[in-house]
Parts: structure tokens; sequence; C-alpha cells
């Protein structure tokens, strides 16, 4: 199919300053990381606040996880098609319908669909990364997706010691009318400040292929995320991993003889696509591991052992140079990938990335300690996920980078997915009472993070022997043949 590209930002009637790109699109990440973490420092209370079980609060997250996954394709397919900054703008404004309505949620319910709303956050930054190489120059391409990949860690930081905040000074509800506010004022800047991509592949929508994925993903994610709930042995969850079973091979073999399939499989399954999202898949798991585990580790009573007994706000506040550190090295990152290219990056982030789940898995016995190994895997993490677009972006066709990055963002997901699973069971399998409560022992901990190093070491393996794509030229050109 032929697409019609763009030569300059300026013929398409507008001017993108890169800079000012640059900072809009980042600016998404850490929205995107806040609608995924706003929640989850909540979640015990939510029972409470809701008057539900602990389980029923617990889709909080796993309705925002499986909408995520199920619309990332989506939207970046979509995106393709008929502009990456107009469904940018439909996935902000369906975060804002989802941030407001869970404002005023009555009840569980109608929360659950709020937070599925804000699901649609996963897409964002695919669609950013995406429109990044088409309507900025070459040489800012890696600058800016290092500094949209380090945004996710900032909003991170940031979000656990703002969600702490809130809870303690004001409604939980002020988490979800703030992402609303901020979410309205991204729609302007984006619009304002950022050049449409011209870069079409034309068609008509696979709808059959869209639904197809939609219900594999869901029943993939859902017995992924409530094994440990549900007993990985119990009927849902061998129903649900046998449905996947079943329709994933379906669908595939569908869009391998549609023509303008959701999902092109010819090109995903190039070695430098295939291999690449192979680690993003150990990424996604190992990076996660850090992330969730850290603030149980500083909040856990100092009678555990490991524990530092820290507040919500104050475990928040001490992982906040990690934000700092990610921000820094997202333009090392940069400078990596152009000299020696995105792959070296890759991997040097991975090795990072072992080091900083070793450091963790010794369970450091002060926090400038943990501060440190956290900062050696957040170090990592910039590197490794700024590199992985580039790569992505430089071995399939323009014409289909948005939908490309989306299922890389997907495969991520399952690997974060993955780790939650993996973290839930060995948590409620190694446990020790503490002052009349329950927590997770040591040797928990150490497995957890012992594992999310082997799977760093095993994407490390998996990007070094991984095909390197040719470096692009400028993505700008008048036409192409897809």
């Amino acid at each position: 199919m032929s697409a019609t590209l763009a030569d300059s930002p300026t013929t398409t009637g507008e001017r993108t300053r890169p800079t000012v790109a640059i900072l809009t699109l980042a600016s998404c990440g850490l929205l995107v990381s806040l609608i995924q973490t706003m929640v989850v420092p909540l979640l015990p209370q939510f029972p409470r606040l809701m008057s539900v079980s602990p389980s029923t609060a617990a889709w909080l997250v796993t309705a925002t996880l499986v909408a995520g996954a199920v619309s990332a394709p989506v939207l970046g397919r979509l995106g393709d098609m008929y502009g990456k900054r107009r469904m940018l703008v439909v996935a902000l404004a369906l975060i804002v319908l989802g941030s407001a309505l869970g404002a005023v949620a009555p009840n569980i319910m109608v929360l659950l669909v709020a937070r599925a709303l804000q699901g649609t956050a996963f897409g964002v930054i695919a669609l950013g990364m995406s429109l990044m190489r088409d309507v900025l120059p070459p040489e800012k391409v890696g600058s800016g997706v290092g500094l949209m990949s380090s945004s996710l860690g900032v909003g991170g930081a940031i979000g656990l010691p703002l969600t702490g905040l809130v809870a303690q000074f004001a409604s939980w509800r002020w988490l979800f009318a703030g992402a609303a506010v901020i979410g309205v004022l991204q729609i302007v800047l984006v619009q304002k400040l950022t050049a449409e991509s011209r870069v079409r592949t034309g068609g008509r929508f696979d709808v059959v292929g869209a639904l197809g994925l939609g219900i594999a993903l869901v029943c993939l994610l859902l017995a992924v995320s409530k094994g440990t709930e549900w007993g990985w042995a119990s009927p849902r969850v061998l129903g649900l991993f046998a449905g996947a079973a079943l329709l994933l091979p379906l669908w595939g073999r569908y869009e391998l003889r549609k023509r303008g399939p959701l999902v092109d499989l010819r090109v995903t399954a190039r070695p430098a696509v295939l291999w690449t999202n192979v680690a993003t898949l150990m990424i996604g798991f190992s990076m996660f591991a850090t992330f969730m585990l850290a603030t149980q580790v500083l909040q856990a009573p100092v009678s555990t052992g490991y524990g530092f007994g820290m507040s919500l706000i104050a475990a928040g506040l001490v992982l906040l140079p990690l934000g700092g550190a990610m921000v820094v090295f997202s333009s090392a990152s940069a400078w990596v990938s152009r000299v020696r290219g995105p792959r070296t990056t890759l991997v040097i982030g991975m090795a990072l990335i072992v080091l900083g789940n070793g450091g963790f898995a010794l369970l450091p016995d002060s926090i400038p300690a943990l501060i440190g190994v956290a900062t050696v895997g957040s170090v990592g993490a910039t590197l490794a996920y700024s590199s992985l677009p580039l790569l992505i972006m430089r071995a399939v066709p323009e014409t289909e980078t948005a939908a490309a990055n989306s299922l890389n963002t997907l495969m991520r997901q399952l690997g974060t997915s993955t780790c939650t699973a993996v973290v839930a069971a060995v948590s409620s399998a190694l446990v020790m009472t503490v002052d009349g409560e329950t927590h997770p022992t040591s040797t928990a901990f150490a497995v957890v993070f012992l594992a999310a190093a082997g799977a760093a070491l095993v994407g490390m393996v998996v990007a070094m022997f991984t095909p390197a794509p040719a470096a692009v030229g400028d993505p700008r050109v008048r036409t192409a043949t897809a």
C-alpha cells in the first residue's frame, strides 16, 4: 500500500519547535505514570471507603491493566491510519472522561469503569514516541524518546508521595479530579504545540482482528493477574489460559491472511522486531520489581529485619532521586544510541538492571545503600526503555511505527503483569507474623529480586544477539511504499 509522508512539519500548515514538542509529548508520560500508580498505595483503604472486599478493590488495578493492553494496539493502528496526534488527543480525552467519572463515582462499579477508561493511557506513550519520529528532526528523535521514557519513571517517583499526601490530608477523589485537569491541559498543549504527522497507511480498520486480539488478551491477562487470588489450578484460571491458547493462534492465522491487518505479523516476525519484543518482556518483569517492592521494604517495620518503618510519604520522598537520575540519564541514553546504536544502549541498560536487582536481593541495611541500588536499576531502565522504541522504529516501515510501538508497549505490560503475579505468589507463600501483622519474609523479597535479575540477564543476552537494524535516514521523505 502507498502512503504519503511529510517532508517537513510545515507541510501540514503547522510549525513545530522541536524542544517545545519534546517537552509537550514527554509531559504526557508523566500523566501516564500517575494514572498507573495513583490507586496502588490506596488499595488497602478502598475496601473501607467503597464498602467492598479487598479482592473487588484489586480490580481497580486489573481493570486499567486489561483495558490498556487491549486499547494500545488499537490506538496504535488507528494512529498509523488516521494520524498519530489525532489519536493521541482521543486517548487523552478518554483519560479525562475516566478521571472525571472517577472523581464523582458513587460506587465501585462506576469507579471500575472510570479506571478502565483511564487504561487508554497505555496507548499514549507509543503514539507520542511515533509522533516524535514523524515531526522532529532526525537528530532530535533519540533525545525526545529518551526524555519521554524517563518521564514514566519520574511520574512514578512523584506519584507515590503525592498519593500519600492526598490520602492523608484530602479525599482520594482529588486524585481523579487532578488527573482530569492535567489531561485537559495536555490536550490543549498537544493540539497547539505539536504538528500532526502526515504518515498514513490508509485502508480499513481491522475490526475482527481487534476483537480477536482483545478477547485473547483479556483471557491471558486475567489469568495471569488473578491466578494467585483464584488459584492457578482453578477452573476459571485454566479456562482463561485455554481460551488464550486457542484464540491467539486463530487470530494469528486470520491476521496473516488479512489485507491491512491490525498487526502485521510478517513485520513482527522479523528478528530485529521479534527479539526486541522478547527483551521488552524481560525488562517489564525485571524493572517492575523495583518499582513495586522498594516502597514495601521502606515501609515494613524495623522488627521484620529488613524494613525501615517509614510512612508512605517518607518512602516516596526517599525514592524521589530515582526520578531525577532517570531525567539526567535520558540525555546519556540518546548520546549512546546516536554514537554506538540503540542495541548497545539496551545491553548496557539491561546489565545495570541486573546489578540493581542483584543488589536489592541482598536487602541493603541502610537507606543510602538502598537508594544506590535502586538508582542503578532505574538508570538501567532509562537506558533500556529509551532504546526500545528506537530499535522498533528502525526495524519497521514508517507507516507502521505506532502499531509496532504499541505492540512493544503491550509486551512490557505482559512483563509487569507476570511480575505482579510472581510477587503475589511468593509474598503469600513466604510470610511471617510481626507484632500481630503478617509480612513477607526477607526470603520472599530475595527470591523476587533474584528472579528479576535473572529475567534482566536473559533479556541482556537476547539483546546481544538481536540483529541491529540499520539506522534510518530522514523519515520525512515524500512517498513510501509499504
